[in-house]
C-alpha cells in the first residue's frame, strides 16, 4: 500500500499540536483577564441613574450619615433605598428649581417612586445581611469603598465569593469598633490584626464557622 502522507506531515502534525496548546493557553489567559476586567465585574464603572446622586457632595460635603438615607442597615438584611420624601426633606427648601432634580420633584408630585439602578447587586443564590455585618464591626468602606469620594456611585470591589472569603477566613484583618462602622476615614490606632484579634472575642465571632457554605448559600 503506498504511503498516504509524506514524511513532512510529521513536522506539520507536531507544529499543529504545539500551536493548539499555545492557543489554548492564550485563550485561558484572555478569558481570565476578561473575567477580572471592569467590563465584567463593573468595578470602578459609575452606573447611570435617573438622578445623578453624588455621595461625595452629600457625605463629604454636607456630612450626612449613611443611616440618614439607608435607614434599615442596622436592623435588616437590606440597607434600604431612601424614598422621595427623604430627598424632599432638604430639596423642598434648597435647589428647588434645579433641572437636575426634576425627576425628584416629579416623583414627589405623582407619588411614583424613583427608579434607582442597583450598583451592588448580588445573585439570588447569595444571602447577605447588612445588619449582622454592621453588628460585627464591618465598616461600610470595607465593601463599598470610599463612597464619600464618589461623584457617582460605582462598585469598589467585585463582591465575588473569593473576595468575600478573604474576610470570612481572616476577619481580624478587617473588623473595627462598632462606633466606627460608618466612618469613612477611620484608621486603627494600633496594628489592625492586634485590634481585630481583641474584637473577635468581644463580638463573639467564630472564624471556623464563617466559611461554611450555609452562611451565604441558603
Amino acid at each position: 500500500m503506498p504511503q498516504v502522507f509524506s514524511p513532512a506531515m510529521n513536522a506539520v502534525a507536531r507544529s499543529s499540536i504545539i500551536a493548539a496548546v499555545f492557543l489554548a493557553g492564550a485563550a485561558t489567559i484572555a478569558f481570565g483577564a476578561l473575567y477580572r476586567s471592569s467590563f465584567v465585574t463593573q468595578v470602578n464603572n459609575p452606573r447611570p441613574q435617573t438622578v445623578p446622586f453624588s455621595h461625595r457632595q452629600h457625605v463629604a460635603g454636607l456630612g450626612i450619615d449613611c443611616r440618614y438615607c439607608h435607614t434599615s442597615v442596622e436592623d435588616a438584611p437590606f440597607a434600604g433605598i431612601p424614598p422621595t420624601e427623604t430627598c424632599m426633606t432638604c430639596h423642598s427648601q434648597v435647589w428647588t428649581d434645579a433641572p437636575i432634580l426634576e425627576p425628584v420633584r416629579r416623583s414627589w408630585d405623582t407619588g411614583k417612586p424613583l427608579e434607582w439602578v442597583r450598583v451592588h447587586d448580588l445573585p439570588e443564590f447569595v444571602y447577605f445581611d447588612h445588619s449582622i455585618h454592621v453588628a460585627k464591626g464591618v465598616g461600610c468602606v470595607t465593601c463599598h469603598g470610599r463612597v464619600d469620594q464618589m461623584p457617582l456611585t460605582w462598585k469598589a470591589n467585585t463582591l465575588r465569593m473569593s473576595w468575600c472569603l478573604e474576610c470570612h477566613r481572616a476577619p481580624e484583618k478587617f473588623i473595627r469598633p462598632r462606633d466606627q462602622v460608618f466612618s469613612m476615614e477611620w484608621q486603627p490606632d494600633e496594628p489592625q490584626e492586634t485590634l481585630g484579634a481583641r474584637l473577635l472575642e468581644e463580638y463573639d465571632i467564630k472564624v471556623g464557622q464563617l466559611t461554611n457554605c450555609s452562611v451565604c448559600h441558603r
